[in-house]
């Protein structure tokens, strides 16, 4: 004789039915939900709790709190879990709190090696002073537990995040100074007209220890089938380093670049004269750049006395480099023409250098500062 259930059948709507369909195929609804719509389908059907457990990958006992759920409470709140499910918080609220002060200090301030808390130490110590600092419910605290209180105090103990310090007085006015140049180049791109013989306007810089890094062996090339990458020997050899120094014309795209050995005022000189030569007599060279000590030094100020009405220098506050455009050059060429360059010699790094600046100025590409004074500050 077949089993006969005692359980009472579970009728469905059409209203229901098909709302229980949709949460049953929904792929943005709680796992839990969906899981108990295909139960309640299930049985709805006819299909024995064990049948239902086994096609859903699941146990028996779950599938029958699901379905008596729905039978004594509705369909509604049996895909819902009941109020009071669970045990009673055994962490005080203080505790928790006591935790994420904890988290807001270093771990060396409190006698250990550690510059960061990882939650392993942080619950370590927790369980060793808790009793003393009135707090004996964390006594048991496991590294899971740290990390929901972490979570949920929105508190991250075991990252860094950078921020840039201001420490010039004169920030704000410099940095409204360079916004101003800013405008001034979206103005006259607005404009339309050619004024190459009255202004030419640069971001510069110098991007300092470039290494010229070497091969010990000969790379493998890529294999169909095989070798999916370039094979290289990990180990290399140092050729020593390069500084790009290099400005880019914000009305044209054009970069101007000069490989150097050292970056020091007579290169700093020698960098003017390439830019001085490029642009007719006529124009008044207006360069963004910031306070290295060569831009300002005895032998850089004899050589603009030498050409009175050429240059005009707009100098970004200390610490304010991000104020400058051709920082985004230097990051668009670090992650393209730097990235796992290897080179035989220092010249033949420079020989590269100026052949990509070549190709880039080719196919120039404006850039573009699109951050103003108000929206900075709201950072």
């Amino acid at each position: 004789m077949p089993f006969e259930s005692k359980r009472a059948r579970l009728i469905l709507s059409a209203e229901s039915r098909a709302e229980l369909t949709t949460i049953s195929q929904s792929r943005t609804r709680p796992a839990r939900a969906v899981d108990r719509a295909r139960v309640l389908l299930a049985y709805a059907a006819g299909r024995p709790v064990s049948r239902i457990a086994r096609d859903l990958a699941t146990n028996r006992p779950k599938v029958e709190r699901c379905i008596d759920k729905a039978l004594q409470f509705g369909v509604a709140r049996a895909l819902e879990d009941l109020p009071g499910r669970g045990r009673d918080a055994v962490i005080t609220a203080e505790a928790r709190a006591w935790v994420l002060a904890l988290a807001c200090q270093k771990p060396k301030e409190l006698g250990y090696s550690y510059e960061l808390w990882t939650t392993r130490l942080l619950a370590g110590h927790v369980r060793k002073h808790c009793r003393a600092s009135g707090h004996p419910s964390l006594a048991r605290l496991g590294r899971g537990t740290v990390s929901k209180i972490l979570a949920k105090g929105v508190i991250k103990p075991h990252k860094v995040r950078y921020y840039v310090e201001k420490r010039d007085p004169d920030f704000d006015a410099k940095m409204v100074q360079v916004l101003c140049v800013y405008k001034e180049v979206a103005l006259l791109r607005e404009a339309g007209r050619d004024v190459s013989s009255m202004i030419a306007i640069l971001s510069y810089d110098e991007k300092p220890g470039i290494q010229a890094i070497g091969t010990t062996s000969v790379d493998l090339p890529a294999v169909p089938g095989q070798y999916p990458t370039i094979l290289r020997d990990y180990e290399y050899v140092r050729r020593g380093t390069v500084s790009l120094m290099a400005g880019i014309d914000l009305l044209t795209g054009t970069v101007h670049g000069l490989p150097v050995d050292r970056h020091r005022s007579r290169e700093f000189i020698q960098f003017l004269k390439i830019v001085d030569s490029a642009y007719p007599k006529t124009a008044t060279i207006r360069i963004i750049l910031d306070n290295h000590s060569a831009h300002i030094s005895k032998e850089t100020r004899g050589y603009l006395a030498s050409v009175p009405n050429r240059f005009d220098f707009v100098f970004t506050p200390k610490h304010g480099s991000w104020l400058n455009i051709v920082e985004t050059f230097f990051a668009k060429m670090t992650h393209t023409f730097l990235r796992g360059i290897r080179v035989e010699s220092k010249q033949e790094l420079k020989d590269r250098m100026l052949k990509y600046l070549d190709e880039v100025n080719a196919e120039p590409v404006v850039f573009r500062w699109r951050w103003t004074a108000g929206s900075i500050a709201e950072v």
